[in-house]
């Protein structure tokens, strides 16, 4: 079966006054409906089409830049709207927060580390939480690369990822990526990571 565009998995204006829905709308709607349809189109008749886009993204060096791009852009989106959701942020609970004192000795270290990825990541890319042999690692990628890539030079299972692309912010923030990181600690739906923590480490 093709890829297919998910809905939002809340309404376009749900995430406001921090991401605005008309950044939603063109970030959801065009670019994430782009990656999905040319994502298709760059697998199909290929060896790679029927795979999952894990299984894509593992064997990603042998494949061209249009699966690479679209594929990771279509796995990366799939990921940040679920991150994110409204009335959420706070603070994690249970394993998820144990191991995040484990691994940067405070949620406040880990906060300032995550934000800082996301700041200092030049031009387009993304800051990751991933799970790498068991353990909670920040790490960030350019372009639409992710952690899942068999070429990553940081590999692991993303739980938490924030798109730092001009296109995720700029209608509000303009160059102030650093109030766009700010406030995404106000969305981020820590049932959510707690889950995908949890399935990466069964």
């Amino acid at each position: 079966m093709p890829f297919e565009l998910a809905p939002l998995p809340y309404a376009s204006n749900a995430l406001e006054p921090h991401i605005d829905a008309r950044t939603m709308e063109i970030h959801h709607g065009k670019h994430h409906a782009a990656y999905t349809t040319n994502l298709n189109a760059a697998i199909q008749g290929g060896p790679l089409e029927g795979d999952s886009i894990e299984s894509i993204l593992s064997k990603i060096s042998s494949a061209g830049p249009a699966v690479r791009n679209n594929g990771g852009g279509y796995y990366n989106h799939n990921l940040f709207w679920n991150c994110m959701g409204p009335n959420k942020g706070g603070t994690p609970s249970g394993n998820l927060a144990r191991a995040i004192d484990a691994a940067f000795g405070s949620f406040e270290t880990f906060k300032e580390e995550f934000s800082n990825a996301a700041k200092t990541r030049f031009g387009s890319g993304w800051a990751w939480l991933i799970v790498h042999d068991g353990k909670l690692v920040v790490c960030s990628s350019p372009n639409q690369d992710n952690p899942l890539m068999d070429d990553a030079p940081v590999k692991g299972t993303p739980i938490l990822g924030l798109d730092v692309w001009e296109h995720a912010y700029y209608l509000n923030y303009q160059n102030r990526r650093p109030d766009y990181v700010s406030a995404f600690w106000n969305l981020v739906n820590w049932d959510f990571v707690a889950q995908q923590y949890l399935l990466a480490t069964k």
